[in-house]
This record gives structure tokens, C-alpha cells and sequence, in this order.
């Protein structure tokens, strides 16, 4: 081998062994370098804030807390039953007792009445369809010069939706136009009115007398308009027969108009009083069911 050969031989022979000695250094440091520490794990997420309401300066109003909400909704709950039932315990009385000791039980506690009131309407409330509208509507469709003996008014809605002069009539009047008295003897005149109303009113035991009554004071061809439970007028139901009950305003000396028991919850007769008529002397008035509720 020539110089030149051997020159480059030995060239290639330290290059490969320096490169194998870097090589092995660099293997070397990297065993022995540090391993860098493992990176920490994030925090974990707080919880988001709740949102609270603000009052009406800007602060954040204070949430009220769930149990006294709920011993709110309880007590109102409360309320409502025990206001409904003094209710049904009116409406009982006054179903199951005569008109007179129902007018002197009001006088001695006239608080009850709006008691009374103020469960009736709620009840009404839950109707699709109240008579008192019906007649109201009826009324404006006919004279508005007639004079009306609304018998059993309650909040007098008659006397207020109509243009015609109604005498409001009642047990207890917590209204100067209202009148309070037994219905079975109120202070109208003889003949004095062209409209007797009973809408939903027919409650006392003797109710025949409150319908003498609207007789002695309707005017010959005067209308007698009744609107009436239809519960109270289902024999199938123990009520009473609707054509024995019509029978007995026919003798007292009214002719029938017309009669509508479309509504499942009520049934609407329109009598019209004879221009002479004298009534029976003894009427077979059938018992109209009084409307009981059951013990809770």
C-alpha cells in the first residue's frame, strides 16, 4: 500500500473510532442527565358561582330557603281546605234549614256570609259556563224598562250588568241596594215587578213560599226566571222529578216557556205568570235535593 493509501486508511480508522467514542459518551451523559420532574396536575375547576337575584337597589337578594318556601305552599294549602270547609258546612245549613232560621243565623253571624260568598264563587269558578250570565244576557235582550226582583243575589251581579231597576234581595246586605230579609217575605209591593229571578237560590227547606212570594209581587204576564242544580232535579240521582217540580209553578199560576237542560250542570226554566190566575189551593211541591258533601 502506497502512502497516500495508508494515510487515508488510518483517516477512516480514527474517524470511526471517534465516532464510536462519541458515540459512547454521548450514551453515556444521557444515562446520567437528570430526568426533568413530572409536570404537576392543573387544579381541578371550582365550581361555578351561583347566580343570585338582585333586589331593587342592586344587591344580590337573598334566596329563600326551600323549607320555608314549603311550609308556605303548606299553609296556604291549609288555608284553602279550611276555607272550604266552612264552606260546604254553610251551603249545608242553608240547604237543610228553613229561610227564616237561615236569615236570623246570618243576623246573629253576618261574617259568615262573606265566608259563604267568597267559597261560592270560587266554586262558580271552576264552572264552563254560570247561569247569572245566561240571564244577564237574557235580560239585555229584552226590555230594559222592567223592573227585576233578583231573589238570592248574592254580589248583586244582576243589578250590576244591566240597565233595568233590580231589587236585590238577600240574607245579608253588606250593600245599601242589596236587601236583606227572608226571602219568603220581602217588602216589595204587590204586582210591583215585571222579572223574578232565582238563580241557584231555591235552597231553604220551604222554598215553595219563596216562589209564593214571586208570585204575589210579579205583575200579570210577568216572567220568573229560575236557574237550578241539576243534581237537585235528577230523580235517577234522588233528586226530584223536573216535570213534578215544573207541574207545581204551573198550579201556582205560571205557564212555561221554555225550559234548557243543555248544561250539565244546571238547568234553566222560564215560566210566565197568567193575566188571571189563581193559584191551587193545596200543591204537591216535590223535595228538591239538598246538596250534601261527604266527610273528609
Amino acid at each position: 500500500m502506497d502512502p497516500a493509501q495508508e494515510s487515508a486508511a488510518g483517516g477512516r480508522k480514527r474517524r470511526r473510532r471517534g465516532g464510536a467514542r462519541n458515540r459512547r459518551k454521548a450514551s453515556s451523559s444521557s444515562q446520567k442527565a437528570p430526568q426533568p420532574a413530572a409536570a404537576a396536575p392543573p387544579p381541578p375547576p371550582s365550581p361555578p358561582a351561583k347566580r343570585r337575584r338582585k333586589d331593587g337597589t342592586g344587591h344580590a337578594a337573598a334566596a329563600t330557603p326551600k323549607r320555608r318556601r314549603n311550609t308556605s305552599s303548606v299553609l296556604d294549602g291549609l288555608r284553602a281546605r279550611l276555607s272550604g270547609g266552612h264552606f260546604r258546612m254553610l251551603n249545608e245549613t242553608l240547604y237543610t234549614c228553613s229561610g227564616r232560621d237561615a236569615f236570623d243565623y246570618f243576623k246573629e253571624n253576618p261574617s259568615f256570609f262573606d265566608v259563604y260568598h267568597t267559597g261560592y264563587q270560587e266554586q262558580m269558578s271552576h264552572w264552563p259556563e254560570q247561569p247569572v250570565n245566561i240571564i244577564i244576557n237574557w235580560l239585555k235582550s229584552h226590555n230594559a224598562s222592567w223592573s227585576v226582583a233578583d231573589f238570592g243575589c248574592g254580589n248583586a251581579a244582576v243589578a250590576k250588568n244591566v240597565e233595568n231597576k233590580v231589587f236585590s234581595i238577600d240574607l245579608v246586605s253588606d250593600d245599601p241596594s242589596v236587601i236583606a230579609c227572608d226571602m219568603a217575605h220581602t217588602p216589595l209591593e204587590t204586582s210591583s215587578v215585571d222579572v223574578a229571578i232565582f238563580c241557584l237560590s231555591l235552597m231553604g227547606t220551604n222554598y215553595p213560599s219563596y216562589l209564593e212570594e214571586a208570585n204575589r209581587v210579579l205583575k200579570p204576564s210577568g216572567w220568573l226566571v229560575i236557574a237550578e242544580v241539576r243534581s237537585r232535579l235528577d230523580p235517577n240521582n234522588g233528586g226530584a222529578d223536573p216535570q213534578k217540580f215544573s207541574k207545581a209553578i204551573i198550579q201556582l199560576g205560571f205557564s212555561l216557556v221554555s225550559k234548557d237542560a243543555k248544561n250539565k250542570m244546571f238547568v234553566l226554566f222560564y215560566f210566565r205568570k197568567k193575566e188571571k190566575s189563581k193559584a191551587a189551593k193545596s200543591i204537591d211541591w216535590p223535595q228538591l235535593k239538598p246538596c250534601l258533601y261527604k266527610r273528609r
